[in-house]
């Protein structure tokens, strides 16, 4: 018998439903349709929406455009998480709407991150030649 990992791939479905749900919360976002200071004065995106299995809970990762007040835009989407339920949860045609908890994206800071660090002299000293070799293979 073999053991089912406890982290696993997510399924299709919740691939699709997480790209149904990103789409709609960028659009509902693009409209304005939130009354509130803060998020009438910045452009976000939302670059990914992760699904748990159940499809009960979506985890909105989203990022201010310039990256500025990052955190207190995902405490503002947090607070307004019950309105944007309800304005998306009929668009989505789902058995039950989803809860939105809503995170600041990281994910770009990490690959500029690793960027620098493949751009570093220490990198690229260890991808040069090395004494005694050809450079041409």
């Amino acid at each position: 018998m073999v053991k089912k990992a406890s982290i696993s791939a997510p399924s299709q479905r919740m691939l699709r439903v997480g790209e149904r749900v990103r789409h709609e919360i960028a659009a509902l976002l693009q409209r304005g349709e939130i009354i509130d200071p803060l998020l009438e004065t910045v452009t976000v995106t939302v670059p990914e929406v992760r699904m748990t299995p159940d499809l009960k809970l979506a985890n909105v990762y989203i990022m201010p455009l310039g990256g500025e007040n990052a955190e207190a835009v995902a405490s503002a989407l947090n607070a307004h998480a019950r309105f944007i339920r309800g304005r998306i949860a009929p668009a989505l045609d789902l058995k039950y709407a989803p809860q939105f908890r809503f995170y600041v994206d990281v994910t770009f800071d990490e690959y500029g991150r690793i960027d620098e660090l493949l751009r570093s002299d220490r990198v690229q000293r260890d991808l040069g030649p090395r004494d005694g070799e050809d450079d041409e293979i």
